[in-house]
């Protein structure tokens, strides 16, 4: 959408400036931007707090997409210009800068100070529901991204939570694992064998045992015959 700039305000400022701005005037008129930006310069350098130098100045900026050059004139003259004659065309171009600079809301609220001037103005008009429609979808794109920005941070946190959850079960599992594989090792570990005996000891040892017999055998047997031998005496006496 194309935003017209108000009209060049007229000449309305001390004698000292009158001449730079009046040449000012011409070359804007001409379309010749950087030659007005310097006579109204000019006239500024007279007097800083000229109304038309300042207004016109701002509106050559404008033409030259030096929007916040342009704004910062116009804000100059803030406290003069809603007092004065040209306090609709003022705040019309002060909406046009917002627009370019995509302030939609300093837009907004120009417009309709050059409305509450101007009622009939039909440009003024155009361009306050332009801004306000602008300023809405502004609005609702900022709403969107936190939406996404809020929507993004939770899905950090689950995400977060489930990787410490799933940490938290590995290292679970893991020990569980060391504790099977500690417990498999302890029952793989061979047990303490029997004392085996080889059969040439096996032989001995019964042999060991038979001689044993045979002594106690031989023991008693002499017993024994010890005790007849003594019974034979006591009978023959």
């Amino acid at each position: 959408m194309w935003v017209a700039f108000a009209a060049v305000a007229p000449s309305v400022q001390a004698q000292p400036d009158r001449r730079e701005v009046r040449q000012g005037n011409r070359q804007f008129r001409k379309e010749n931007w950087r030659e007005a930006d310097v006579d109204y310069r000019r006239a500024l350098l007279k007097d800083s707090t000229s109304f038309a130098a300042n207004y016109n100045l701002a509106n050559t900026l404008y033409r030259q997409a030096a929007y916040d050059e342009a704004g910062k004139s116009l804000e100059r003259l803030k406290e003069a210009a809603s007092a004065s004659v040209h306090a609709a065309d003022y705040y019309y171009n002060s909406g046009d800068v917002a627009l370019q600079k995509k302030d939609y809301a300093a837009a907004v609220e120009a417009f309709k100070q050059a409305l509450l001037r101007r009622p009939d103005d039909l440009d003024a008009k155009e361009n306050y529901i332009y801004a306000k429609k602008m300023l809405e979808n502004q609005q609702n794109q900022d709403q969107n991204q936190d939406q996404d920005q809020n929507q993004d941070q939770n899905q950090d946190q689950n995400q977060d939570q489930q990787n410490q959850d799933q940490n938290q079960d590995q290292d679970q599992n893991q020990d569980q694992q060391n504790q099977d594989q500690n417990q498999d090792q302890q029952q793989q570990q061979p047990q303490p064998q029997e004392q085996q005996i080889s059969p040439q000891q096996a032989r001995q040892m019964l042999q060991a045992i038979q001689a044993k017999e045979k002594e106690t055998q031989d023991k008693v047997n002499k017993e024994k015959a010890a005790v007849l031998k003594s019974r034979q005496k006591d009978k023959n006496w």
